[in-house]
């Protein structure tokens, strides 16, 4: 298998991946939401930053008043904006942390995944801070409780002259001007929240920032019914005169206070410090090898741009060509290269039926040039008996398919290498049908692999399969690793298809 896709714990992501895969049985991979995680992220953050602008349009700024002004909007159908505003928030943070034990399961933090990573763990503190802070606005019962927590905790390192819980000993000494740090931290963080998610897309192309339809209405139409049904309720003004008693705890964004008491503010200090640093060494703690990159023959490459355009990574780029004048050429980043090979399936000049006696192709991966995939198929339909033939182009990372007389199996790296002339090539010399097997569009090991080659094969992206090529014989199956049924049922399907075809002659 690909060493850039390779689980460093594979028992944990069984598990997950039977999770996931139930979930598709009841909603299918595009309803999903273990499979769309980051776009749910958000999805969520758009919903905060809008019903953010309405509730802080109506906050009132001054600390003896700032909890009428929330409870007289709240009293309203301004509560369901409120209401809208704390899910989104605790629904934020939830699908941040399932997507990171999802990413940490698969091992996708290290080379050229390691910006993505790091800027990842980065949003974690400033998610929960910002988080935090908002309770702190409406001043009441349970702001007041994070707030002192939070000072006990931040006390607890030498930073400050003065204890900063000395703020919090009377209501008289909860002024305006401490009040306005209240906003500039819940205001000022998420501003740098919005600079850490534009960081940790930088490197990657065409990344989903809304999920699918059914995810999206699905979404929508569950935090509008908690709003309604379990509406966020005020626990009461501040008062410092007293230690609240009952509260009704947001246990997604406060459970570090919790947890502080139960142990100690230094004991949170290290826990939360040993976490981030453990989760932000993983890049340079990993035994996994650095996938080989693509490399560039500068004869054969046109300057095109497909694969700068193909690549999830971006790790092509485009450059003056050394010997053509006023021509471009594509030159491979080996840092940000993942080695998946979908920059030669997108090549005009990866086609097998070149006369040459090699085929060179403008970009390839040495680890598994196409010259030799071309070699494989050809000798080993030529071996084969018997009149069917059954050509599986298999994605390495998916499932693949079980041994038979007459089934030929051809590993790739990613469906996405494959041009989809060699599907042509396939039936010419030989094959009754071909199989192109990878993961699930939604599940690609590297992100858009599955998709490019679907529009591919349906003649709706550059390389087309050509009309030479009857779409009929081709089949594109999505069949994940522990997903072996659809690749046999297409299988099965294509052999009894020629043995029907065989009696009608």
């Amino acid at each position: 298998m690909n060493p850039a896709v390779q689980p460093p714990w594979p028992g944990a992501l069984a598990l997950w991946s039977a999770l996931e895969r139930a979930l598709d049985a009841v909603a299918g991979t595009r309803g999903n939401p273990l499979r769309h995680l980051g776009a749910l992220g958000f999805l969520f953050f758009w919903l905060l930053a809008a019903t953010g602008v309405v509730l802080f349009a109506v906050l009132d700024t001054a600390v003896a008043a700032a909890y009428d002004s929330v409870a007289r909007f709240s009293a309203g159908p301004g509560g369901l904006v409120r209401s809208l505003h704390r899910y989104a928030a605790d629904g934020f943070v939830a699908v941040m942390a399932a997507h990171l034990v999802r990413e940490l399961l698969h091992g996708r933090y290290a080379h050229f995944r390691r910006f993505t990573w790091i800027t990842g763990v980065t949003l974690l503190p400033l998610a929960l801070a910002a988080g935090v802070g908002g309770f702190w606005l409406a001043w009441d019962a349970q702001g007041q409780f994070s707030a002192v927590a939070t000072a006990e905790w931040l006390d607890a390192l030498p930073l400050f002259a003065t204890p900063f819980t000395r703020n919090f000993v009377l209501d008289a000494q909860v002024n305006d001007r401490l009040f306005s740090l209240f906003v500039f931290v819940h205001l000022g963080v998420a501003l740098l929240l919005v600079f850490g998610l534009w960081a940790h897309l930088q490197r990657l192309v065409r990344a989903a920032v809304w999920p699918p339809r059914p995810l999206l209405a699905g979404t929508l139409a569950a935090m509008l019914g908690l709003a309604l049904l379990w509406p966020v309720q005020g626990a009461g003004p501040a008062d410092l005169s007293r230690v609240p008693e009952v509260l009704a705890l947001d246990w997604w964004l406060l459970a570090l206070h919790p947890l502080m008491y139960a142990t100690s503010a230094e004991a949170l200090w290290a826990l939360a410090a040993g976490l981030l640093l453990g989760l932000g060494a993983l890049p340079w703690l990993t035994r996994a090898r650095r996938p080989t990159a693509a490399v560039v023959d500068p004869a054969n490459c046109n300057g095109c741009r497909r694969c700068f355009n193909d690549c999830p990574y971006a790790a092509v780029t485009m450059v003056p060509h050394p010997s053509r004048r006023q021509r471009e050429m594509a030159r491979v980043d080996a840092e940000l290269c993942a080695g998946c090979g979908i920059c030669t399936g997108a090549c005009p000049s990866s086609t097998p039926m070149r006369r040459a006696a090699a085929l060179h192709t403008g970009i390839d991966m040495p680890q598994q040039p196409l010259d030799g995939v071309r070699q494989q198929l050809r000798e080993g339909l030529q071996a084969m008996q018997g009149p069917r033939r059954i050509a599986v182009f298999a994605c390495e990372c998916a499932a693949q398919p079980a041994a038979a007389p007459d089934v030929l199996r051809v590993p790739l790296l990613c469906a996405g290498m494959l041009p989809p002339s060699f599907v042509e090539d396939a039936l010419r010399h030989g094959a009754s049908a071909v199989v192109v097997a990878g993961c699930s569009i939604e599940g690609c090991a590297f992100r858009l692999g599955m998709r490019w080659t679907q529009q591919r094969l349906d003649r709706q992206r550059e390389p087309r399969l050509r009309a030479a090529a009857p779409r009929e014989a081709v089949q594109l199956v999505q069949a994940d690793v522990g997903q072996p049924a659809p690749l046999a049922a297409a299988v099965h399907r294509l052999r009894a298809e020629a043995a029907h075809t065989e009696t009608l002659r």
